[in-house]
């Protein structure tokens, strides 16, 4: 094995390159052949590297450097606050508008709007009678009851309905009956008038409805749907 001291005088490559380097220098120099100052003036890697000047992005107040930056620093701290409140009420601005257009980008046109609601003038209606509507892309039905109709409907035992509602539950006036024609089996549109109860009846698979617009008979599971509707007067209904 080697030796302590032949390990401790043995030299990188890099230095033996170096020293070598360093004697054809000085051999070269005892020849006149180069300057003796040579070795003194030979351009390292780091010393051409240039150091990045950032005076320009320094502040006027931090450029003296005779100056202490500590007399300046309330005032770049209240511009740096300023600043930042700023670009933060810009943002938050900026936002508020963004999500406004978009929220309001998803809401219902004017003449969707103009859509959603029906006024029908109940004069139109006679007794007895039904008159369908169009609403919303469904059939809308709205019957005038006569006294009997009403009565009939009124003393029905809830118990014995498939789909259990009172009829003063699914009306207002009781003269007035308002539903939507899609039947609650399969969407079908029933007839009114027509039917073993004398109300709405479904020709597709067989669903009788009252004159209330409940299932009596037949596969559909549940009552002919009431919209929301109101009376603004006598004569007059809006739907939806």
């Amino acid at each position: 094995m080697m030796s302590v001291s032949a390990r401790a005088g043995a030299l990188s490559p890099y230095l033996q390159a170096t020293k070598q380097t360093v004697k054809s220098l000085r051999s070269l120099a005892a020849k006149g052949l180069v300057s003796s100052a040579a070795p003194g003036g030979i351009r390292m890697a780091h010393t051409d590297i240039r150091i990045p000047d950032f005076t320009d992005y320094r502040r006027s107040e931090v450029t003296d450097p005779n100056q202490s930056s500590k007399e300046s620093s309330e005032a770049r701290k209240s511009f740096s606050y300023l600043v930042t409140g700023a670009t933060t009420v810009l943002g938050v601005y900026a936002a508020k508008t963004v999500v406004t257009q978009f929220v309001s980008s998803m809401s219902a046109s004017a003449d969707v709007l103009a859509l959603s609601q029906i006024e029908i003038k109940l004069g139109d209606i006679p007794e007895g009678k039904n008159m369908t509507f169009k609403w919303r892309g469904k059939p809308l039905f709205v019957r005038h009851r006569t006294e009997k109709e009403i009565a009939t409907e009124a003393g029905v035992n809830i118990a014995e309905l498939r789909d259990p509602q009172h009829d003063k539950d699914r009306v207002i006036n009781p003269s007035w009956v308002i539903v939507l024609g899609v039947c609650t089996h399969l969407g079908c549109v029933p007839i009114a008038n027509a039917g073993d109860y004398g109300g709405y009846y479904c020709p597709c698979h067989g669903s009788h409805y009252d004159a209330s617009g409940r299932i009596r008979k037949g596969p559909a599971p549940l009552n002919l749907e009431v919209p929301f509707y109101e009376f603004p007067d006598e004569g007059t209904v809006i739907v939806g």
